[in-house]
């Protein structure tokens, strides 16, 4: 097993399983970063944060979630993580579906200008 990484504007990503049925990644999101508001037409996911506090928009509902709280995303559902804080956020990220590739990102908003 071999994990990569990718840096991001807003933090990193490690992908610590690639299978044919899942993807397990690890998320890292800077201080003042935040993701794209996005959806996926052909995965679900699954968030944990492991540390720091994350606002998590799903929808237009958005809340809070610290260490040892998870938050489902069904396929389809707008959704987004920011860091209010001054301290990494960090959440395992399990996604499940058909199709696992990057470019199943449909982003709405996004504050680094990518498509």
């Amino acid at each position: 097993m071999s994990i990569t990484s990718e840096e991001r504007p807003w933090g990193r990503f490690f992908v610590l399983h690639d299978e044919p049925t899942y993807k397990l990644k690890r998320i890292e999101v800077d201080p003042g970063g935040r993701l794209s508001y996005q959806y996926h037409h052909k995965r679900s996911e699954a968030w944990t944060i492991v540390s720091g506090i994350g606002t998590i928009t799903l929808d237009v509902k958005v809340k809070e979630f610290c260490s040892g709280e998870t938050i489902l995303i069904p396929q389809g559902v707008k959704h987004r993580i920011e860091n209010k804080g001054t301290e990494k956020v960090v959440f395992i990220e399990v996604q499940t579906g058909t199709y696992f590739g990057e470019d199943d990102i449909v982003r709405i908003e996004d504050d680094y200008n990518r498509a």
